[in-house]
């Protein structure tokens, strides 16, 4: 036999098959678990798009399109609305990813090519801090000191400045209230700025030296080292940062329903009381009574799915476009 020649054993032929045999029964084991764990996402997801649409149907039904259009809601006649909820929950998310980006930008950008070694480590330690910082005590801050100090020192002061400038003087109309549609935006800019910040910080640092040392050498600035060199190689991480941030303003709670005002109304002030469909739901889920009532908020969870789920696709288009451009 070709073994005997060879001086293999056949003992030793027939281990060498039972190992091989071993290694892959184990290697198809694996595949179908993961392969289940990613199927059971996809069903879990499933499962949640179905009752949110059969809990929302009733609502739909009975107000159809107009349930998008109109800001009434008045639990006592059944007649609602959930225009007030959708336009204080992007308008308090945009103005807060309009403040945390550059802010969390910059800030990663000086943890990175500015702060000196001993000061780093301190300052990422306090932006994980505050990434992990519960959000019922960011409201709780918010309401009893964040929103006082706006009502006494910011607010009254930008009421009087934009008071006679067309377009500002009705954006910052007063009373000065203190909670709002402007704090609740403030609060969520703090609170996503540690996830943008953190995520910023990681993908600057994997940027590759010498990309870094040959522009320097080319005689540029650390701006434009930053804008054109550090930031084109990090886009794809950047993005996914906001968006992850974004996600958080989308959906966050606590800290919305402590100082919004919980209005359902919709004011052209952003120092005026609002509320959002996350804390829509949160202050009124356990005190609805009737059917209708309940399906109404459970149709505002659908809408705030259905907005979350286009950030995100616009997100991976957004990436998807990158790398084809990149090649």
């Amino acid at each position: 036999m070709a073994w005997q020649e060879t001086g293999v054993d056949v003992q030793d032929v027939a281990e060498r098959a039972r190992v091989l045999n071993r290694l892959r029964i184990g290697d198809i084991v694996f595949h179908r678990i993961t392969k289940t764990a990613a199927l059971l996402v996809l069903m879990v997801l499933g499962g949640v798009i179905v009752s949110l649409f059969l809990g929302a149907l009733p609502a739909l039904q009975e107000f159809g399109f107009g349930f998008l259009t109109t800001q009434s809601w008045n639990p006592v006649t059944d007649k609602f609305g959930a225009l007030a909820p959708i336009y204080g929950t992007i308008v308090t998310s945009l103005i807060a990813m309009l403040i945390a980006v550059p802010f969390g930008l910059m800030i990663a950008m000086f943890l990175t090519e500015l702060c000196p070694m001993w000061l780093r480590r301190p300052i990422g330690i306090a932006i994980e801090l505050l990434a992990g910082i519960p959000s019922i005590i960011y409201g709780i801050w918010g309401l009893f000191v964040f929103a006082p100090f706006l009502q006494q020192y910011v607010q009254p002061p930008i009421i009087a400045a934009f008071e006679n400038i067309p377009v500002l003087s009705t954006l910052f109309a007063g009373p000065p209230f203190g909670i709002g549609i402007l704090t609740a935006s403030l609060i969520l800019a703090i609170m996503v700025l540690p996830f943008i910040t953190s995520i910023s910080r990681d993908v600057f640092d994997a940027v590759p030296p010498v990309l870094k040392e040959a522009a320097y050498g080319l005689g540029w600035t650390q701006w434009e080292v930053w804008r054109y060199v550090v930031l084109p190689f990090t886009r794809i991480g950047v993005i996914g940062g906001v968006m992850l941030g974004l996600g958080r303003a989308l959906g966050e709670t606590m800290a919305v329903t402590f100082v919004i005002g919980n209005a359902h109304k919709i004011s052209t002030s952003l120092l005026a009381p609002g509320t959002t469909i996350s804390a829509s739901i949160a202050n009124e889920f356990t005190e609805a009574v009737g059917d209708l009532y309940t399906s109404s908020l459970i149709a505002l969870g659908l809408i705030l799915f259905i907005i979350t789920f286009i950030v995100l696709a616009i997100a991976r288009y957004l990436l998807l476009r990158i790398n084809r451009r990149i090649g």
